[in-house]
C-alpha cells in the first residue's frame, strides 16, 4: 500500500478479558493502511473470546484453543506473518496513538533491521507511572550490549528478514524470551541496522497479575540459565559454576551461536551481577561475581564501575548505599 510498509503484530492472550479490549482497540485504532493484526488467544474462560468476536471483522486472523504458553501463542502468530515489520503486542499493554506510522517511518530506510521506542509505565488502571528508557543499545560496545542484555519488547520492532534468520521464540522460556530473542539478534547481526527512537510508542501496564510483578525469581533464574548456555555454546566453562551458584534451570534447551566476544560478554554479565548484588547488600555474593572479572578487558567506565564496587563492598554496607539511592531517586 504506497509507502506503507505491512506490519504484523500479534497479541497472545489468556484471561486478560479485564485489559483486551484496550489492547485490541489501541491497535485498531492506529488507523495504519498496511496492518495484519492476529489475535492468538489460549482457550480464555472469562469473556475473552466474546471481546474478540466484537472486533474480529477488522482481525487478519484470531484463534481461541489450548496452547503450551505465551511463546508458542506468538509462534503461531510469527508463522502466519506476512508482514515486513514484525512485534507483539501483549493483551495487557496498549498503543500510543500513531505508533505504527513512527515505526513505518523509521523502516522505510532499508538499512534499518530493528526499531526499539520507548514505553510509559503505567498502573493496572492505566495511570502513568513514569517513562521507560528504552531498550540499552551501548554504542560501540556489543559486549555489553549482550551481556547486560535488557530490551523493552513491546516497542522494539524487526524486520522479518531478522526474525526470520533469528528464529521462532523459545517455547521452553516462559520469562525472558523476549531477552533470549534479542542476544541472538546481537549474536547475529551486532549492533548494525539498529535505530533507537525517542518517542512514547506502548503503554506498559505493571500490574498485580502481571509476570513482571509476580515473579521476578523465575526471570533471574532464566536469565542466569541463558548465559549459562552462553557459555556451554563457547566453551566457557571457567564461569558456569559461579553462574550457577545463583540458581538456573538444567531442563531448559537453549544454545546459541559461537561469538568472538563470547568471553567478554560473560564479563559484562557478571558485571551487571556484582553490581546487583551488592546493592541488594550481599557483599560476598558480589566479590564472588568481580573475582572472575579481568577488569582491563572492560571499558574505561565499567572498569571504574568494578574498582568501585571492589572497594565498596569491602567498606560501605550495601543498605547504606541503597538508602541513599534512594533519597536521590
Amino acid at each position: 500500500m504506497g509507502d506503507y510498509l505491512k506490519i504484523t503484530i500479534i497479541t497472545p492472550s489468556y484471561n486478560q478479558g479485564e485489559y483486551l479490549e484496550q489492547t485490541i482497540d489501541s491497535v485498531l485504532s492506529q488507523g495504519y493502511p498496511n496492518l495484519e493484526y492476529l489475535v492468538m488467544d489460549g482457550g480464555s474462560t472469562d469473556g475473552s473470546v466474546e471481546i474478540i468476536k466484537k472486533y474480529e471483522k477488522h482481525l487478519s486472523y484470531w484463534e481461541s484453543r489450548k496452547d503450551a504458553g505465551q511463546s508458542d501463542a506468538i509462534n503461531k502468530g510469527i508463522r502466519r506473518a506476512s508482514g515486513e515489520i514484525i512485534n507483539w503486542l501483549n493483551s495487557d499493554d496498549y498503543y500510543q496513538p500513531g505508533a505504527l506510522f513512527k515505526v513505518a517511518k523509521a523502516f522505510n530506510d532499508p538499512k534499518v533491521r530493528l526499531y526499539s521506542g520507548r514505553s510509559n509505565i503505567v498502573d493496572g488502571a492505566g495511570k502513568w507511572i513514569r517513562s521507560s528508557s528504552g531498550t540499552d543499545i551501548y554504542s560501540g560496545n556489543l559486549a555489553k550490549t549482550i551481556g547486560q542484555a535488557r530490551i523493552d519488547q513491546p516497542e522494539t520492532f524487526y524486520r522479518s528478514s531478522a526474525v526470520y534468520k533469528i528464529g521462532l521464540l523459545n517455547t521452553h522460556l516462559q520469562y525472558v524470551m523476549d531477552k533470549d530473542w534479542w542476544i541472538k539478534y546481537l549474536l547475529i547481526f551486532g549492533l548494525g541496522g539498529i535505530r533507537i527512537g525517542k518517542d512514547a510508542l506502548v503503554n506498559f501496564r505493571f500490574h498485580g497479575q502481571s509476570k513482571s510483578s509476580m515473579h521476578q525469581n523465575s526471570f533471574e533464574i532464566e536469565t542466569n540459565t541463558l548465559y549459562y548456555h552462553l557459555c556451554e555454546s563457547n566453551g566457557l566453562t571457567k564461569y558456569k559454576d559461579i553462574i550457577t551458584s545463583t540458581g538456573i534451570n538444567p531442563h531448559l534447551d537453549i544454545s546459541y551461536t559461537q561469538h568472538n566476544e563470547a568471553d567478554l560478554i560473560i564479563q559484562y554479565y557478571l558485571l551487571y551481577k556484582a553490581d546487583r548484588a551488592y546493592y541488594l547488600g550481599d557483599h560476598k555474593l558480589s566479590q564472588n561475581f568481580l573475582a572472575h572479572i579481568h577488569p582491563q578487558s572492560l571499558s574505561p567506565e565499567d572498569r571504574s564501575l568494578y574498582h568501585k564496587l571492589k572497594l565498596r563492598s569491602k567498606l560501605i554496607p550495601g543498605w547504606l548505599r541503597k538508602a541513599a539511592k534512594s533519597l536521590y531517586a
